[in-house]
């Protein structure tokens, strides 16, 4: 792989200035990196899946209309086609078929993450505490982070293969470590209140 993760911080950034999009973002580069270990080869996957992770909506904050043409391309300049037809596949309007398990992976960890995210905002604790039962529940309000696209959370799960709720916990656990990073420990919520 010829990519490497500090060229794509770059690009990244370039492209993207709000840190809430840049934060999404490094949440699923931290659910990517440790999905190639339970659903890929493990340390070998691990820098290109998180990438992946890393780039996937690199280009919505400027070209939302555009999204995900650019940084597709960007990504095949660089001769990076497994990460660029990744990021194509998870543009679910693009029908992309879904080939290797980095497609499948990076379609059932994004609006998830997303999801978990928006889930700990609302949690005194954040991550810390926060089971799969409450995430299923918070599925089935359709007003609760009304944007994530609740098909593809399901169907990224049904084509890795896992059990929904097994997987809700893998990104949760996945999370933990990166909480205070992430601003899912709990604190944001508090400070919210507080502001």
């Amino acid at each position: 792989m010829a990519l490497t993760r500090d060229e794509a911080w770059v690009q990244l950034c370039e492209w993207t200035e709000g840190a809430a999009l840049r934060t999404h973002a490094r949440a699923v580069e931290v659910v990517m990196r440790a999905a190639a270990h339970r659903y890929g080869s493990g340390g070998s996957d691990e820098e290109a899946w998180g990438i992946a992770g890393m780039l996937h909506d690199a280009d919505y904050e400027k070209w939302p209309e555009d999204h995900p043409n650019r940084i597709v391309a960007w990504l095949r300049d660089r001769g990076e086609e497994n990460i660029a037809h990744a990021v194509s596949a998870h543009y679910t309007k693009w029908n992309v078929p879904y080939e290797s398990l980095l497609d499948k992976a990076l379609l059932a960890c994004d609006e998830l993450t997303g999801f978990i995210g928006a889930c700990c905002l609302v949690r005194p604790d954040g991550v810390h505490s926060l089971k799969p039962k409450s995430v299923k529940k918070k599925l089935k309000d359709l007003k609760f982070a009304a944007k994530v696209e609740r098909d593809e959370v399901t169907t990224g799960a049904e084509l890795l293969g896992a059990d929904l709720g097994e997987h809700i916990q893998f990104i949760v656990d996945a999370l933990k470590p990166h909480a205070a990073e992430l601003g899912l420990d709990g604190t944001q919520g508090a400070r919210s209140a507080e502001g």
